[in-house]
């Protein structure tokens, strides 16, 4: 009977010792990947503040608004959730921030009109957000992408605007509104 008291004792020993064992690995594996997450944060955050401090040395923003530049990053997750999901649309909405400000800063460099960069840089951070509640799903998901459109240069839609040849409405006549309904119909 002692034996089978003893043997009992021995199998919830080894029982707990498994469970613990196994509830340490996984900790270690959340804590594993919790870090991975802050890293890959982290990451994002030193890059695209680089990226404003080379933009600031080159003078196409002023020194002072590279805080509220950073702030497109740093207040991500002010409001959202932080998951693998949202790091993926935070890593894809600064990439193409800092895409869309090299290739504009690229052909400025090339047609030497960094004046026309930098006033539209300055309408961006105008149009930025005071306070880190107003970074939220809707900024980054509506605001913040038509921003980024906003650096983008015009000239080329305003350039096909001058060469698009004017309507021919000759043979409409204009004192009849019937024929002016039936064109458009």
């Amino acid at each position: 009977m002692s034996s089978i008291v003893f043997f009992a004792l021995l199998l919830l020993i080894t029982l707990l010792g498994c469970y613990l064992v196994i509830e340490n690995n996984r900790r270690k594996a959340i804590e594993a990947k919790k870090k991975c997450f802050n890293n890959r944060v982290k990451e994002v955050n030193y890059h695209f503040k680089n990226e404003m401090i080379r933009l600031s040395e080159e003078k196409i923003i002023r020194p002072k608004h590279v805080d509220r530049l950073v702030m497109i990053c740093n207040n991500f997750f002010v409001v959202q959730a932080q998951n693998e999901e949202n790091l993926a649309k935070l890593e894809h909405i600064i990439d193409l921030l800092t895409n869309t400000i090299n290739t504009e800063l690229n052909s400025a460099q090339l047609t030497n009109d960094q004046s026309s960069l930098s006033d539209r840089m300055q309408y961006f951070i105008s149009e930025l957000p005071h306070h880190g509640i107003a970074y939220n799903k809707i900024f980054y998901t509506e605001i913040l992408p038509s921003l980024i459109t906003s650096i983008k240069y015009q000239a080329q839609v305003d350039s096909e605007l001058e060469h698009t040849p004017p309507c021919d409405d000759s043979h409409i006549d204009k004192s009849n509104p019937k024929s002016i309904e039936a064109e458009l119909n």
